[in-house]
């Protein structure tokens, strides 16, 4: 079975690449490299440099490649980026996802993973987020994922498009030498690393949330537990059409300051922080609901350990300080 993953250059993209390769899938990789990383995509597997919003690019590209499904990563994904320019989301976003399925039902390709986001939930009311838990989005990035997810619904029911859209919370780590390396980095652990080995101090975006030590809580998935539950997803395409949708994560939350506390364990280093103001659309707490991948798919993760997930993504920092171009 061969898969596309696009955005297969960038963070999350590349290990989900390396864990299919694992598994003994054929791979291709297509990235518009605007924030992916040549070096990143596994060895040995094609990349193809194009954006999904060329729809004459994502056609050929199904025409000249053997493709049995589709892994989606290519979606832009700052919140507050996306509160200063939706049009730059719901452009990439949402008319990307349209050019996509049109050329996956041009070319007879039936099956999509695709990367959704706990950020369709908005500020959730229960201390586990479920599936069926309210849809109120506080960005347009949160809003894009939700628009995307009802039209694979549609695009299933209509054109028999079979999807599973999994919703992941903060994915973090590394895996086979695969790490963050965002510019600029806006992720809260790989930022408390680089603090960590330059001594340079983390800013808190608000302390003063409705948490028990005034500091966002959040779920933190292992990125190699991500790639099995995209793996996974995938293989229940193979059996099962229609639209499906799953949480996945630790289940477990850590706030802003216990990810700081860890990170001081794993490297030994004081690093300061500073009180800065709160991020648009930042939700006070977000922890998945589990029981339902668990239940269905089998996953469960495997590196849920909040010092074990920070020092992978030590170790990945220490071989390459300035990121893969370095």
């Amino acid at each position: 079975m061969s898969i596309l993953v696009l955005g297969g250059a960038g963070y999350i993209g590349s290990c989900a690449a390396l864990g299919l390769r694992r598994r003994g899938y054929d791979v291709i990789v297509a990235d518009n490299m605007e924030k992916g990383h040549k070096s990143a995509v596994p060895q040995g597997v094609p990349l193809f440099v194009g954006d999904v919003r060329d729809f004459d690019f994502m056609s050929a590209l199904f025409e000249e490649n053997k493709i049995d499904a589709v892994m989606d990563f290519a979606a832009y994904s700052l919140v507050g980026e996306s509160v200063a320019q939706p049009a730059q989301y719901y452009d990439n976003n949402v008319y990307g996802m349209l050019c996509l399925l049109r050329a996956m039902m041009l070319s007879g390709v039936d099956k999509i993973v695709f990367s959704s986001s706990a950020a369709v939930y908005g500020e959730p009311e229960d201390a586990l987020v479920a599936e069926d838990a309210p849809k109120l989005p506080k960005s347009p990035y949160g809003e894009t994922k939700l628009v995307i997810e009802n039209m694979l619904k549609y695009f299933g029911a209509a054109y028999g498009i079979r999807s599973a859209c999994l919703r992941y919370f903060n994915a973090a780590g590394a895996m086979g030498g695969l790490g963050e390396d965002h510019k600029p980095e806006t992720h809260l652990i790989p930022i408390v690393l680089r603090a960590a080995m330059t001594e340079s101090a983390v800013t808190l975006n608000g302390d003063d949330y409705d948490t028990p030590d005034g500091t966002c809580v959040r779920d933190y998935v292992h990125v190699e537990d991500l790639a099995e539950g995209h793996i996974l997803a995938l293989e229940r395409l193979k059996e099962a059409p229609g639209a499906h949708v799953w949480n996945v994560g630790s289940g477990r939350g850590a706030s802003i300051l216990e990810i700081l506390e860890a990170a001081r364990r794993v490297t030994g280093a004081r690093i300061k922080t500073k009180t800065g103001p709160r991020r648009p659309g930042d939700p006070s707490r977000l922890v998945a609901d589990v029981s339902k991948i668990r239940g269905e798919l089998g996953f469960a993760a495997k590196r849920a350990d909040i010092e074990d997930i920070i020092e992978s993504a030590w170790r990945f920092l220490r071989d390459k300080p300035n990121g893969y171009c370095g």
